[in-house]
This record gives structure tokens, sequence and C-alpha cells, in this order.
């Protein structure tokens, strides 16, 4: 660290990502720009660190970098008092469609294990199966039903 901040190379090592991805950040207002050194080095604050780790944890929490940067606004701009805007709505949000993947990865996962135990080996030969446990049959009728309503 110089006197007056990180360099790029110094906050991506200490932060855990590339320096494409703090450029990327600037470009997306998520950083803010840097100040520069007399010699033309980016120079950032070393709270910077923080906000990086912040953003990485938020996309592993599943938010979009698009609702990482509104709740950074949110934040930014003090909106407390609604709480619409907030993390904790967001979170709920977010927890409500986590939850729905997880519904769907489990149906996914159950019947991809009824198909490795039916013994399932060739896609064709198993559509075309009446025991078959992929769901072949459903999604050809979901596709008539869906020319039907046009």
């Amino acid at each position: 660290m110089t006197g007056s901040g990180l360099r790029s190379g110094q906050l991506a090592d200490a932060a855990g990502v590339n320096q494409q991805t703090l450029r990327y950040y600037e470009r997306r207002g998520l950083l803010d720009p840097p100040q520069r050194s007399p010699g033309g080095h980016r120079l950032y604050p070393a709270e910077t660190v923080t906000l990086l780790r912040v953003i990485k944890t938020a996309q592993r929490l599943g938010f979009t970098l698009n609702e990482v940067a509104d709740l950074l606004d949110a934040g930014r701009h003090q909106h407390r008092g609604r709480s619409d805007t907030g993390l904790q709505a967001r979170a709920r949000k977010k927890l409500v469609e986590i939850e729905q993947r997880l519904a769907d990865l489990t149906v996914i996962r159950d019947t991809l294990g009824d198909a490795i135990s039916a013994g399932c080996d060739d896609l064709v030969t198993c559509a075309a199966n009446t025991c078959c446990p992929l769901p072949f049959a459903e999604l050809a009728e979901q596709r008539q039903e869906g020319s039907r309503a046009r």
C-alpha cells in the first residue's frame, strides 16, 4: 500500500479478484473511479477491499450485478425508511427464488436418479418407451398445448 491508496494489483490481490474485474466494476458504476498517482497508477482507498468482498459475497448469495448495484445504491442513499428497497426485502425475494430453484433441482435430481435406476441408456429409445422416467411425454404435451393456444 502506498501513502495514498492501493494500486490495482494490490487491491485485486487483497480482494481476490483480477484487475479486469476492477475496471469492469468501474464501468458498471460499482466502484468509484480511482485517483491517479503522479505516475498515472490507479490508487484505490483501502476500504475498496471491503466493498469488493461485499460485491463478491452478494454474487455468491445469488444476487446479479444489477441487483448488487441497486443494493449498494440504496445503501448510499440511506433509504432505510423504505422497506421495499433495502437488503431485507431483496433478501426475502432472493430467498423465494432460491427455494424455487432448489425445488426444481430436487425434481431434476430425482428424475435423473430414476433414469439411472431404470437403466436408460439412449435418449431416443427411452423417449419412445412408456416406462421411461424422463419427462419426454410431458414436454411433448406442453408443446402441443402451446401450439393449440396460438
